[in-house]
């Protein structure tokens, strides 16, 4: 009997140490592997739309995502996985993981600065984009208490998972003054981080089968190109070089508020709004505008987009009537009917412009453009003078910014027979979510939320809108709104985002 014991006992020992030894072994072989065990317990309170809620959460940061980083204070990320929702347990394993990505500008993301943030990822709001998650400076939270009306935060509230990932940009550069950040770095990156997260199922918490992204700006453009690109190959040897791990990158949905992006025409669709309308110094070279404006009219008239209900295909002939139809008259609706009769009045007697009859704005576009006013000089992206993000962004190892377009090229050189290098037009394309649309890319995600404020003019409205059509021709399931008068990466309901995940993914019903 006992000479049965000590065997048994014997084979139990062994047993363990086999599967110790190749727990190590698995670990150790594998670079990727998500370190569930390595986190911090914090709290934060969350002001949601139904009041405000404590939420505790396990924060994992600064994590590689890459075997083979080339600055792993950027290709790195922070996760949090909510446990408690007022004081109640919560668990995670299966909820949707939103994918925060903070880019603006086209600027780097340091996950290892952003590490000590209470909010993750975001970094410094782009131009206009007012700081979220901050609580006033007379009110500050108690001691190891964090206060958050983010996007993420309201996210982390509903008991999703929250992955906010670092990325390289346009600004990176080495000690010996090379670029190491240019394109297409930051959308290699943000598939890489993807990959990671998939290559962990059911180690990492959260459904790797539904990850929704979501960023605004130059963010919103790479969400855009995340959801549109899923799974291409043309992305692979880049992947490759960074060590990603070999998995997929197609995502479930794709959230993009005020993307700049179709860089390539962004100038041409610019001065179709506002080529009209002065800036501070006056009016733009009206020559420049109008060739611009020509070259837009083709291209728009090329992409044989089909506008709602049977409007029939959008053409910068009939493009302001449209805006106006489906887009600008609602938002404006929704905005004054919302108001009380004093506070609506107010406001129309300050926009003689508007008409408002019967419960219905209306008003013309000239007058709107008017309203709204140009920002940009000329050409708004791809300037002469390549001080822009844009020529910045298509650099390469040793030059800082390189024009994209050969409308500036050829302006610029004054030889107007040059056009933009081949290296040059693949980067432009493996940057432009319209490439991957166009393509009709198998990996492109079928769940789509759009967002802009009404009076935002960093870009043409044009811009989100044909990003939007060119979903709807191919059957996807697209959300989009304008919020009225509200600018650049405007978002009046954040709540309503949080909860069309749950709703797309089918998280709200359980």
């Amino acid at each position: 009997m006992r000479t049965k014991l000590i065997k048994s006992l014997s084979l139990t020992l062994t047993a363990l140490f086999a599967f110790t030894a190749k727990s190590i072994s698995a670990s150790t072989a594998d670079p990727l592997l998500f370190p569930r065990d390595q986190f911090t317990i914090e709290t934060k309170v969350v002001r949601t739309a139904n009041g405000e809620k404590k939420v505790k959460y396990r924060s994992y940061k600064h994590i590689p995502y890459v075997a083979k980083p080339v600055d792993k204070d950027y290709q790195s990320l922070n996760i949090s996985v909510p446990v408690k929702i007022d004081d109640k347990d919560l668990d995670a394993t299966h909820a949707p993981i939103l994918f925060e990505i903070g880019v603006g500008g086209y600027m780097s993301v340091n996950n290892a600065q952003n590490s000590s943030r209470p909010n993750g990822g975001m970094g410094t709001p782009p131009a206009g984009m007012p700081a979220m998650g901050m609580p006033p400076m007379g009110n500050r939270p108690p001691q190891g208490m964090n206060f958050g009306n983010s996007r993420a935060d309201i996210a982390l509230a509903a008991g999703y998972v929250v992955v906010s990932p670092g990325c390289r940009g346009r600004d990176n550069k080495a000690a010996d003054g090379s670029y190491y950040g240019k394109a297409p770095a930051a959308i290699v990156d943000l598939k890489a981080a993807v990959r990671y997260i998939r290559h962990n199922k059911g180690i990492l918490p959260g459904n790797t089968d539904q990850i929704v992204s979501v960023g605004c700006s130059a963010g919103g453009a790479i969400s855009a190109l995340l959801g549109a690109s899923g799974n291409s190959p043309l992305y692979d040897s880049y992947l490759k070089e960074i060590g990603a791990a070999d998995d997929r990158d197609d995502i479930f949905g794709c959230a993009c508020f005020s993307p700049i992006t179709d860089l390539e025409h962004a100038d041409g669709a610019y001065e179709w709004m506002y080529g009209d309308s002065p800036t501070r110094s006056g009016l733009v070279n009206q020559d420049q505008s109008n060739q611009l404006k020509a070259i837009y009219a083709d291209y728009q008239k090329s992409l044989n987009l089909q506008g709602k209900y049977g409007y029939g295909i959008l053409t910068v002939n009939n493009y302001q009537n449209y805006l106006l139809l489906y887009y600008l008259i609602p938002s404006a609706n929704k905005y004054l009917s919302g108001l009380n009769v004093d506070r609506r009045n107010e406001y129309l007697a300050k926009n003689k412009w508007i008409t408002w009859e019967n419960n219905n704005a209306s008003f013309s576009f000239t007058d709107y453009v008017t309203h709204v006013g140009r920002m940009k000089g000329l050409p708004a992206f791809d300037d002469f003078n390549m001080q822009a993000a844009e020529p910045i962004e298509f650099g390469d190892k040793t030059t800082n910014a390189r024009h994209f377009t050969d409308f500036s090229l050829q302006q610029s050189t004054g030889d107007k027979t040059t056009t933009v290098a081949s290296d040059v037009k693949k980067l432009v394309n493996l940057m432009n979510a319209f490439y991957f649309i166009g393509l009709k890319n198998n990996g492109c995600t079928n769940n789509w939320w759009l967002r802009n404020g009404a009076s935002d003019n960093h870009t043409s409205q044009t811009v989100m809108i044909n990003l939007a059509t060119s979903l709807e021709n191919q059957n996807k399931k697209v959300n989009t709104w304008l919020f009225w008068d509200g600018g650049h990466c405007a978002d009046d309901d954040p709540d309503g985002f949080v909860d069309w995940i749950g709703e797309i993914t089918g998280y709200a019903k359980k």
